[in-house]
């Protein structure tokens, strides 16, 4: 039986996904754990203590635990701020690796500060390192521009992880691309694994029943959007393609925009959606916007099964989980035609890709799908379909097995597994 160091700074399977920076890495951490300790691995979570309470280690699952590192305040700090605590980070890991009874077989950074971490530990102790980066700097500085929070140093962070980690996991082929075009790194040292769903958490509900038990109207065309409430995911975008539809299509369509830092939505708790009511009461929609806040995993199905249509169009987009776990409940998805997205949705198979920051093309699409529920059933159902056969988090954990089998025998696979995954 091996044993896996997960390394996830910021990112703790234990938080509450929805939240300004709890998202997708939350969940790609707590999936694969899990499905690493069914298959048999010891498996330990690294992450900083962000409150002062939190024990040391938490059992999470089954064969899996998570390990609170003291590293900076014992308080919640934006990510942006975290790259001065790395050190001690890093120096908790080595003295805790060094003292384990059973020994790690591989680290498993994920993001470019868990990685930072982790370097020491591979440099004292000699165990291989596999990263997963999640976003990189450098494209975000591309989009963000001057509101990107990060310091100009993670660039040559990234740069160094790029060239010695013993393998450099892509989640998709535009995140492939990204890390040979703009960081130079090797093909043949990186494997291209992408992230899934989980069937017992995300599978269809019959939709008026999901909708009867969510309040909503049973014929309404009823557009979700579901995930962090920040400027670049471009809620603000699938706001104004309403305006369109309403203005240039003659329809309307009520639009759920679920997530934020609190069960309870207000301003107060998560400003952007202040920013958003503004851009939904100039489009003249605001009758037809309802921000529903944060909400339990447990209860995401039913958003997507009561959905005629799910839509996210980030200006950038890594991965994307929620277009996949939309898919495995049987919704189309139109997205942005933007990184990990373009390899997820087929466009006119599973739905449609359209231009970031493009509300005219969005409402188009939209429009389409209204006027025509039949097709908008069948992308559904393919779109199921895709799901179960590419991006379960069971095929994820058997093809980054193969990864973690390879840095430990000194090579790093691309398996053909992981090649049609991320086909």
């Amino acid at each position: 039986m091996r044993k896996i160091a997960l390394i996830s700074e910021h990112a703790s399977p234990l938080a509450s996904v929805g939240s300004t920076d709890c998202g997708g890495q939350n969940i790609y951490v707590a999936h694969l754990a899990r499905q690493l300790g069914t298959r048999g691995y010891l498996v330990d979570v690294f992450t900083r203590r962000d409150k002062a309470l939190l024990p040391e280690v938490v059992a999470f699952a089954p064969n899996v635990h998570v390990i609170h590192v003291p590293a900076g305040p014992p308080v919640q700090v934006p990510k942006e701020q975290l790259l001065p605590y790395m050190d001690a980070f890093g120096e908790f890991l080595v003295e805790f690796i060094r003292h384990d009874p059973v020994g790690y077989d591989v680290l498993h950074a994920n993001f470019f500060m868990s990685g930072l971490a982790a370097l020491q530990a591979r440099r004292a102790l000699g165990i291989p390192l596999v990263m997963t980066f999640h976003a990189l700097g450098k494209v975000r500085r591309l989009h963000q521009g001057s509101t990107d929070g990060f310091p100009d140093a993670r660039f040559d962070i990234e740069d160094t992880l790029v060239r010695v980690s013993d393998c450099v996991v892509a989640e998709c082929p535009q995140d492939l691309d990204d890390l040979v075009s703009l960081y130079g790194a090797d093909p043949g040292r990186i494997s291209t694994v992408p992230c899934g769903f989980d069937g017992a958490e995300f599978a269809p509900v019959a939709r008026h029943a999901a909708r009867r038990e969510l309040g909503w109207q049973r014929d309404a065309f009823s557009v979700l959007q579901l995930g962090r409430l920040v400027p670049r995911k471009g809620i603000d975008n699938v706001i104004r393609a309403l305006g369109c539809l309403r203005r240039d299509h003659g329809m309307r369509a009520a639009l759920y925009v679920v997530g934020g830092n609190a069960e309870q939505p207000s301003v107060q708790a998560t400003p952007e959606i202040g920013r958003l009511q503004g851009v939904a009461k100039e489009e003249g929609v605001a009758d037809s916007v309802v921000f529903v806040g944060r909400r339990g995993r447990d209860t995401l199905r039913l958003f997507y099964s009561a959905a005629d249509v799910f839509v996210t169009t980030p200006w950038y987009e890594p991965f994307g989980i929620t277009p996949v776990e939309a898919m495995a409940c049987g919704a189309p998805v139109i997205g942005a035609d933007v990184g990990g997205i373009r390899s997820t949705v087929v466009d006119g198979q599973t739905g449609y890709l359209v231009p970031p920051k493009a509300p005219a093309a969005l409402a188009a699409r939209l429009a389409t799908l209204a006027t025509d529920p039949a097709h908008a059933r069948q992308l559904g159902e393919a779109g199921r379909r895709r799901a179960q056969r590419h991006f379960t988090w069971a095929g994820v954990a058997q093809l980054m097995e193969a990864v973690y089998a390879g840095v430990c025998a000194g090579a790093c696979p691309i398996t053909a597994g992981a090649r049609r995954a991320a086909a």
